[in-house]
């Protein structure tokens, strides 16, 4: 019955996916990145109610004011940039710790191709990471996360059907 239990998954997906448009856009993003106080004020009144959430918008425009004149950097840039090089190398790591797990020998593979499947899934994580990475900047966390979570209920409900199938 582990097919049951992968296709758990893909429900708790299909949940959020259905539930998520209703929703509001997280109130910092909407201040900090895209500029709308009107939408601000109206996420944090549907978040927190008629409660007292100015106190959180002030913060928020003090932010805003502090960011103000910084520059918002793009995956490249990031890369070049020698101060976050300390991070940049501890993500490195955990990801190539990732690859000692053995996942890549339970798999039933020859022994000599599992240096090279290791390799190979180490370099597709890699890639996946500065791609996601820059495409949030671009369309948004929301959008992202419900393409995310359909996406994942496509696949798996998929991988069920080819299973039973």
């Amino acid at each position: 019955t582990w097919n049951v239990l992968l296709s758990f998954s893909g429900l708790v997906a299909l949940i959020q996916l259905l539930f998520l448009p209703f929703f509001p856009e997280s109130p910092p993003y909407l201040l900090l990145q895209k500029g709308d106080k009107a939408g601000c004020l109206k996420a944090m009144k549907q978040l927190w109610g008629e409660g007292n959430y100015h106190a959180e918008f002030d913060d928020l425009m003090k932010e805003k004011a502090i960011t103000k004149g910084t520059k918002i950097m793009n995956v490249l840039e990031v890369l070049r940039e020698p101060s976050v090089y300390p991070q940049l190398l501890t993500m490195l790591l955990v990801l190539l710790s990732l690859q000692l797990c053995g996942l890549s020998a339970t798999a039933n593979l020859r022994e000599s191709i599992i240096p090279y499947v290791s390799l190979g899934v180490s370099i597709s994580e890699l890639i996946s990471i500065i791609f996601c990475s820059s495409i949030i900047d671009r369309f948004g966390r929301r959008v992202l996360l419900c393409g995310g979570y359909l996406l994942m209920a496509l696949i798996l409900v998929l991988l069920e059907t080819s299973l039973l199938l």
